[in-house]
């Protein structure tokens, strides 16, 4: 057990964190249910509302956690370059919240919409376990994004072409989802971007993080 807790020491930055946040923001989802300001763009109304969006929308779970998961197991270096990315980026998040209380009023009328399926059975079920509210930045695009950058950035993953099309297209619908669901604005979008155009270069280009871990290194056979 001590030589597993060793050997992946550096799941503590992101593993510490997580706790943090989840409390934080629960606290927001609990506070800030009024006087709040409305985030919204004239080209939200040019984006119809899709329940198929759902599917990559609720996909976003498992990327993350599968992803988070990989590099903590497969690639050290990587994991506190992610760790630190994703910290960054929930963090600019809690606090835009906590100090400019925002929210979004572009959820369609789902009794409305004269068509019944499962999608929107899902969607209705994401508009009770989720409020309307601290929506800016958009975490499921920042995450997203953060997850595919650490795909692309890991030194494990050179030549692995498909995968990372995988990815890409995957974080891609992710974004189109928070839109097309009418969970976020395009503002909310614009400034998951404008932070982790941000905190990437700071992480990665400076090399923060380029101290080798344990973890880097999975044994393979000589052959």
């Amino acid at each position: 057990m001590k030589e597993f807790v060793k050997k992946y020491s550096h799941a503590w930055l992101i593993l510490t964190y997580l706790p943090i946040y989840m409390i934080w923001f629960l606290l927001l989802e609990r506070n800030v249910t009024k006087n709040y300001h409305i985030i919204e763009s004239p080209l939200d109304a040019y984006i119809p509302f899709n329940e198929l969006f759902i599917v990559p929308y609720l996909l976003w779970f498992p990327f993350i956690a599968v992803s988070v998961l990989y590099f903590i197991f497969r690639d050290g270096t990587e994991c506190y370059r992610l760790s630190g990315l994703l910290i960054a980026g929930m963090t600019v998040f809690l606090l835009v919240s906590t100090f400019y209380p925002n929210g979004v009023a572009l959820r369609p009328d789902l009794t409305k919409l004269n068509r019944d399926n499962l999608f929107l059975d899902l969607v209705a079920v994401l508009h009770k376990a989720d409020t309307s509210t601290n929506v800016c930045p958009s975490i499921h695009v920042y995450n997203s994004l953060a997850v595919c950058f650490a795909f692309f950035a890991s030194s494990h993953l050179k030549g692995k072409r498909l995968l990372k099309a995988g990815i890409l297209i995957l974080t891609v619908l992710i974004c189109m989802s928070t839109v097309f669901l009418k969970q976020h604005s395009v503002i909310d979008v614009i400034w998951a971007f404008v932070v982790i155009a941000v905190a990437a270069p700071l992480i990665y280009a400076r090399r923060l993080f380029a101290k080798d871990h344990r973890a880097d290194t999975v044994s393979e056979s000589p052959n």
